[in-house]
């Protein structure tokens, strides 16, 4: 009895370019990266920021963080250029140009 084929096509393509291309397509790139600085901001900021973070949203390539703490938000005015590097390098590239601490 013979084997059932395995179904190729000359056109085929993984998972991970159908996904790049869709993206690509849609021009979904920028929104997948502020979701991305959004949801990385306990991971590269720590958890002791995060606890006194209200909300984090990205807006045409700002980054606005509303705070708890005044004194923490006079700290990180102090340094939001560094801010601004540490995010860009965790989503490999530079999505965010100003942070903007409210």
């Amino acid at each position: 009895m013979k084997k059932p084929s395995s179904p190729t096509r000359s056109g085929d393509i993984s998972l991970k370019e159908g996904l790049e291309t869709l993206v690509r397509t849609y021009r979904l790139q920028g929104k997948l990266n502020e979701v991305t600085v959004v949801s990385s901001w306990e991971r590269v900021m720590g958890k002791a920021v995060a606890l006194k973070t209200q909300e984090v949203y990205v807006n045409q390539g700002r980054l606005f963080v509303r705070l708890t703490s005044a004194p923490l938000k006079h700290e990180l005015l102090m340094a939001k250029t560094r801010v601004a590097e540490l995010i860009n390098a965790e989503v490999g590239e530079t999505v965010i140009k100003e942070v903007i601490f409210l």
